[in-house]
């Protein structure tokens, strides 16, 4: 009786180990699988955004947070951003003062689908958090609290949208204009939601996809929605001192970006 005693005792205290490492990480064929699981870890989540640019690795040790990711758009030469950021409730970011974008006739044709382009949210209702990815236009549901957000595309499940969100533009069946690369296998941050958790795939630059490769990558992991954030030379991953993964398409150092999901 006390030898089963101690077998139950050791059962429960390796399913409560277990059960504190709520972030897994598997990589295989050059894409790192990140689960983020259960509903403890969706308070430790963060949206961050610098004044400046800085790269992933210099965030992840100025933040402490256990695991950094590129997130949002931005504009390297005038160092503002292209995707809306909300920290602790408010927008910290927003594309409409961003005067290159505006500038651009083209883009401020069409600057409606730019300013709709997906978001993800992590949003707080009766005290329960969650997430959503969804068009920024989307309103959040009444009584609740958008926490956190960052807005990329374009949206990949449950439809791909290349051209509502303005990474595509066609004339007729022909590509007339592409942005990030949307049709070319580079490197990507993708997320997606599956039962209630997030997933974050670090696709490197071994295993590059386009968006519709990425697309069906998605569906066969079973996530319930998925979307794209910055990605090709953006493309960054710091987990504690473990892992430390950048697009290779540069100098080494990585590029300096403008926001990151991090994970404490």
């Amino acid at each position: 009786m006390k030898k089963l005693f101690l077998i139950f005792i050791a059962i429960l205290v390796s399913g409560a180990a277990i059960a504190k490492e709520p972030i897994d990480i598997k990589f295989d064929d050059g894409i790192y699988h990140i689960t983020l699981k259960g509903d403890k870890i969706k308070k430790k989540i963060k949206v961050h955004a610098v004044s400046g640019l800085k790269t992933n690795a210099e965030v992840h040790k100025e933040s402490g947070a256990r695991l950094t990711v590129n997130a949002g758009y931005f504009d390297p030469a005038n160092k503002k951003t292209i995707s809306y950021v909300t920290m602790e409730s408010q927008t910290y970011e927003d594309p409409m003062l961003n005067e290159n974008l505006l500038g651009n006739a083209f883009l401020r044709k069409n600057l409606n689908k730019i300013l709709n382009r997906t978001e993800f949210r992590i949003i707080e209702c009766d005290s329960k958090y969650k997430y959503e990815i969804v068009p920024h236009n989307t309103p959040v549901d009444f009584a609740c609290d958008m926490k956190y957000a960052v807005q990329g595309g374009p949206l990949i499940l449950p439809q791909l949208r290349l051209e509502e969100e303005l990474f595509v533009v066609k004339d007729g069946d022909k590509v007339v204009r592409e942005s990030c690369s949307v049709l070319h296998k580079v490197a990507r941050t993708v997320l997606g939601i599956k039962d209630g958790d997030l997933h974050i795939l670090i696709i490197t630059d071994e295993h590059p996809m386009d968006m519709y490769e990425v697309q069906a990558l998605c569906k066969e992991l079973g996530f319930d929605r998925a979307m794209g954030l910055d990605g090709g030379s953006s493309t960054s991953m710091n987990y504690l001192n473990k892992y430390n993964v950048i697009s290779t398409k540069g100098d080494g150092a990585g590029r300096e970006l403008k926001s990151f999901i991090l994970v404490y």
